[in-house]
C-alpha cells in the first residue's frame, strides 16, 4: 500500500507547478519543505490552491488534481485516505467566497464532495 510520503512525492512529481505554490506556501509556515513532514504538506497544498481560487486561476489544473487525488483516495491506503480527507480536501475552500468556489466545486469529484460535507457539513457556495 501507499504511504503518504510516496503520495507526496507522486503528487510532486505529476504536479510541479501546484507543487511549488504549495512549497512556497508551507515554507511561509514552517520554514522549510520536508518529506518527513509530507502529510501537513497537503495542508499547504489546500491553503496554496484556496489561493489559486481566489484569483480564479487555473481551474483546470486543479480540476487535474482533484481527479488524480478521488483516484489515490479509491486507491489508496487507511494513512493516505486520512491524509486526504483530514490534511487536504478538510482545509480547501477557506475563506474563499462562494462565487469564486463555485467553479471548483463543480470541478471537486462527488468522493471528494462527499468528505468536505461530511466535515463541514455544508458546501462552500
Amino acid at each position: 500500500m501507499q504511504t503518504v510520503e510516496a503520495f507526496y512525492v507522486e503528487i510532486r512529481r505529476r504536479f510541479p507547478d501546484l507543487a511549488e505554490r504549495a512549497d512556497r506556501e508551507h515554507v511561509r509556515l514552517w520554514g522549510e519543505v520536508d518529506i518527513a513532514f509530507a502529510y501537513s504538506w497537503f495542508g499547504s497544498l489546500a491553503n496554496s490552491l484556496c489561493a489559486l481560487m481566489q484569483r480564479h486561476q487555473l481551474l483546470e489544473r486543479c480540476s487535474e488534481l482533484f481527479n488524480y487525488v478521488d483516484v489515490q483516495f479509491e486507491l489508496g491506503s487507511d494513512e493516505v485516505r486520512n491524509c486526504i480527507d483530514v490534511s487536504l480536501v478538510e482545509n480547501l475552500f477557506w475563506q474563499v467566497p462562494g462565487e469564486l468556489a463555485h467553479p471548483y466545486w463543480n470541478c471537486l469529484p462527488q468522493q471528494l464532495k462527499g468528505l468536505y460535507l461530511g466535515f463541514h457539513a455544508r458546501p462552500p457556495i
